[in-house]
């Protein structure tokens, strides 16, 4: 599974890159704060949900600690899907949210 920590994502989109970022926290969670940009799908969703995601494009993956976004990576990875999971989750960021 590929990771990438929460300064390297802060980084690219502090670079203005296009990010594909995919929260899988539960709506009250996110309630609290996300990413900017970020789309809520939340863990159980996933699967019924894929259909919504590009093939073509790469996902990063974030929860609260990294768990249930990495079973979430594995899960699309699994169905042909480009997805990495942010380590520590929302935990371990410590940039602005929305």
């Amino acid at each position: 599974m590929k990771e990438i920590t929460a300064k390297e994502v802060e980084s690219l989109i502090k670079e203005r890159n296009a990010l594909n970022i995919i929260d899988v926290r539960e709506v009250d969670e996110v309630a609290e704060g996300k990413i900017p940009n970020a789309v809520n799908i939340p863990i159980g969703a996933v699967e019924s949900r894929m259909h919504e995601l590009d093939k073509s494009k790469e996902y990063i993956m974030v929860c609260r600690s990294g768990a249930r976004s990495g079973s979430a990576t594995e899960f699309l990875e699994s169905q042909g899907y480009h997805a990495i999971n942010m380590q520590g989750g929302m935990l371990a960021w410590e940039a602005d949210v929305e």
